[in-house]
């Protein structure tokens, strides 16, 4: 399961009018943890803002689900509720969860979640769907590189040598010596 953090960012833009304005501006991202986050929200904002920039706000999200779209120009943040029946007590259980869509409209919003939960077992229904804040969406990609320290080596060198496959390495006490009598006993008062 993702892990989405809310990053808000300040910083000058130019306007449409061409006067500078103060601009403060949420973006969302999959992390690990905070500090991941930030890294890569700095990552992200290098690349799209000109100038300096300060992220004043990150927070971890309650966003279950991504539905994204080749079409869309904002975000909606929608709240979908999963109703299954609790045998033991006979009553319907409901399940609220948050998921982000990307699209023109709340409709269009509405009808890609209903296109998204299609094959889901369990019934839900959709209690309510507003426009978000949020700017932009950075997804974790696998093909991120992490910086590695130049003195590392990566494990693929270990494993493809039989340095580590040498049974001595992983030797088991064979001969049931008390390896623990250089140390001196604890004498207590």
């Amino acid at each position: 399961m993702n892990t989405w953090f809310e990053c808000t960012a300040k910083y000058i833009k130019m306007g449409e009018d061409g006067h500078e304005k103060k601009a403060s501006e949420t973006y969302m991202l999959d992390a690990i943890s905070f500090t991941e986050a930030e890294s890569r929200i700095y990552k992200e904002l290098q690349t799209m803002v000109s100038g300096e920039f300060m992220v004043t706000k990150i927070s971890k999200t309650r966003i279950s689900e991504i539905i994204p779209s080749d079409n869309g120009d904002r975000w909606y943040k929608a709240r979908v509720a999963f109703i299954t029946f609790d045998e033991e007590s006979g009553k319907e259980k409901r399940t609220s969860q948050s998921v982000l869509v990307f699209s023109n409209n709340v409709k269009e919003a509405y009808d890609q979640i209903i296109e998204a939960m299609q094959g889901m077992m369990a019934d839900f229904e959709i209690s309510g769907i507003n426009e978000s804040s949020i700017l932009d969406v950075f997804p974790y990609s696998a093909s991120e590189k992490t910086d590695v320290p130049s003195n590392f080596k990566p494990i693929e060198s270990f494993l493809a040598t039989d340095e580590l496959q040498d049974d001595d390495d992983f030797a088991v006490n064979k001969n049931d010596e008390d390896l623990n009598d250089d140390l001196d006993p604890i004498e207590e008062d």
